[in-house]
């Protein structure tokens, strides 16, 4: 089976008015444009081009969420449970209604997930920063109560617990008076080791005026990404996207435990029982730019992701039910049943277990997302 799948644009704030827009060859839209979900997620199953919903053919069961994610300001600062926590977290709060704001835990799966820019720039927050290197960091600012108490908390211990409950003291709520001046230093701080951090949680600090998550944001990984690269985000990882268009992959799951940029209800308690305070770099997979196939390096069975490019005809063998993105170009996609679904840039495909593989024809880039490889 071969099926031609949409969906429309989830119009969250932080999205962009131009970037999906731009990508599918169209006008700016009027509202914000976020995430386009290709998946059977019951939260927003895509629709199938002959009517119906892709879960009402999968019955729900794919293991993986695909996504085209369009940031033109900060998502929240947030983790991302394990699969034990996850099912206790989902265990516990069943009394509390799926709608309720106080809910950390939508269902009983972990949130592992794969980002691949498809803008040349693309800005994230992953993983907290070596502690000695805040402290460097620390030494741009100039000298307040804030940063003579950031400063002191970060040395107190080993380096993952000092880290963890220095984000517990700044999302506490008794923390705001340092806080203020932590970001009023940022304004004039200069670093050359930094300064493209420094730049960066500037803009964050910018729309998000005094929220401690800008602290938080001190203290992790800023991360610049280009085309193609990737990076791998494991249960436990502190992250923020900040800005730019990507392919997104993940275990299909809506867990999220917040951790500042945001107005949405933050369990400071759970959300540090989640986080690995861990210090330490984020890999960023960065694969040749004139390779044909590329296959990310993805360390969990829920899903797997290759970006291809098309000239002409590419056949592709498929490990499970499938689902083809293309993000550029003009790509068909025929199956081993002689069906062929022309797909526009921005839209998809899926393909049934049944089908071994696809025939790819045409000119252009696709995504082609499945089930973990063994």
């Amino acid at each position: 089976m071969l099926l031609s799948i949409s969906n429309r644009p989830r119009d969250y704030a932080w999205g962009s008015t131009t970037l999906l827009a731009g990508l599918e060859g169209r006008s700016p839209s009027a509202e914000p444009e976020a995430e386009v979900w290709f998946g059977d997620h019951p939260g927003d199953p895509a629709d199938v081009a002959d009517g119906g919903t892709l879960d009402e053919i999968t019955g729900g069961s794919l293991p993986y969420l695909l996504k085209l994610l369009a940031a033109a300001d900060p998502l929240s600062i947030q983790v991302h449970p394990t699969l034990a926590q996850a099912r206790e977290g989902f265990a516990r709060e069943k009394h509390l209604a799926a709608s309720d704001p106080a809910r950390n835990y939508r269902d009983d799966n972990h949130k592992p997930e794969l980002i691949v820019p498809l803008s040349e720039r693309f800005e994230a927050l992953a993983g907290l920063r070596p502690v000695p290197e805040t402290l460097r960091l620390l030494e741009s600012f100039p000298e307040s109560g804030g940063v003579a108490e950031l400063r002191s908390r970060l040395q107190q211990g080993e380096p993952a617990d000092a880290l963890r409950e220095t984000i517990g003291w700044l999302l506490s709520g008794n923390a705001q008076p340092q806080v203020d001046e932590l970001i009023a230093g940022l304004r004039v701080a200069a670093s050359v080791e930094f300064a493209e951090a420094l730049n960066g949680i500037r803009a964050i600090a910018e729309r998000n005026p005094r929220d401690p998550g800008v602290v938080v944001a001190l203290l992790m990984n800023f991360l610049v990404l280009h085309r193609g690269e990737a990076i791998f985000l494991r249960a436990g990882l502190l992250h923020a996207y900040v800005s730019g268009l990507g392919v997104e992959i993940m275990a299909a799951s809506d867990n999220v435990l917040r951790g500042g940029l945001t107005p949405k209800h933050i369990d400071v308690d759970e959300l540090l029982a989640v986080v690995d305070p861990t210090p330490g770099p984020v890999p960023v997979q960065r694969p040749s730019d004139d390779a044909e196939v590329v296959e990310y390096d993805i360390p969990v069975p829920d899903f797997a992701l290759r970006r291809v490019r098309v000239d002409g005809e590419r056949r592709i063998e498929l490990a499970g039910p499938a689902i083809v993105l293309v993000t550029a170009g003009k790509v068909a996609v025929a199956s081993e049943s002689e069906v062929e679904v022309d797909v526009p840039v921005g839209g998809a495909a899926f393909a049934s277990p049944d089908e071994g593989a696809l025939t790819l024809v045409g000119q252009g880039e696709v995504f082609v997302a499945e089930p973990g490889w063994d």
